[in-house]
């Protein structure tokens, strides 16, 4: 499991960076959710990852 936190204001970045941290389940910022660990996440991740904090966590 990956636990993601948006530390990053997304509102002055690309719109496609927007709705990657919106399909990521994130809306507000210190925001925390919860994912399986597996390439289309890790994708997405790193596409926004200079607006994340990324954890792993045993689950």
């Amino acid at each position: 499991m990956l636990r993601i936190k948006l530390v990053g204001s997304p509102v002055a970045n690309k719109p496609a960076n927007r709705r990657t941290v919106e399909a990521l389940g994130l809306k507000k910022m210190h925001q925390v959710v919860e994912h399986k660990d597996d390439a289309s996440v890790r994708g997405m991740i790193r596409k926004v990852r200079h607006l994340l904090e990324v954890e792993e966590v045993k689950e």
